[in-house]
């Protein structure tokens, strides 16, 4: 059964890495995988909840950091050290059908931390933001999943990765996000919530 298992990943991985090619996406997703392309983001988020929630704003920045560092050290420490598994750019048998269109790094694959940190702030958000603006829900899994599915076709990541990644990753922004709620619920009340347009 594992061997299906990991047979069928390395299939989907390589129907995206090499059947999905082109010059399009060769350019986009690197970009989109790179952390300094949403660097502006990141900027304007922190100026945006400090500016209009003041005090509550410091301390929105600073739980989004802490759920980035509950999923990062998740990901990267705890799974990763313990599953140990190879990425596909630097397993010595299946490299050479690797399209690698960015540094493979010397890490390991199992989970994707890409797509566990970023799932996690998303959905972290998700559950901060979504009754307020409705556009909230399909905007951070867009975001978050892009930058994830960028992964697997620059060559770096497998599909269940990522897919364990982003469970991994929403779990941990669904308890962060609640466990924000259950110690700060007046931040829930309609009025304490302003809409980003009027920024």
């Amino acid at each position: 059964m594992l061997e299906k298992i990991i047979q069928f990943d390395q299939d989907f991985f390589l129907a995206i890495n090499q059947g999905l090619s082109n010059p399009v996406f060769d350019w986009l997703l690197p970009i989109l995988r790179n952390p300094y392309t949403w660097s502006p983001l990141y900027l304007f988020l922190i100026i945006f909840f400090i500016k209009h929630y003041g005090k509550t704003g410091i301390l929105i920045v600073a739980c989004t950091l802490a759920t980035f560092g509950i999923s990062d050290a998740t990901s990267s420490h705890l799974i990763k050290k313990s599953v140990k598994r190879v990425r596909p750019c630097n397993d010595v048998v299946f490299k050479s059908e690797v399209n690698l269109r960015a540094r493979c790094g010397s890490g390991f694959s199992f989970t994707s931390s890409h797509a566990t940190n970023h799932f996690a702030m998303a959905f972290f958000w998700i559950v901060l933001f979504r009754r307020k603006w409705r556009h909230t829900l399909w905007l951070c899994i867009l975001w978050a999943a892009s930058i994830s599915f960028s992964q697997i076709y620059v060559g770096v990541h497998y599909p269940l990765d990522i897919l364990c990644g982003a469970i991994v990753g929403a779990l941990i922004g669904l308890g962060t996000g609640y466990l924000f709620k259950r110690f700060y619920p007046r931040f829930f009340e309609p009025k304490q919530i302003p809409s980003p347009v009027s920024a």
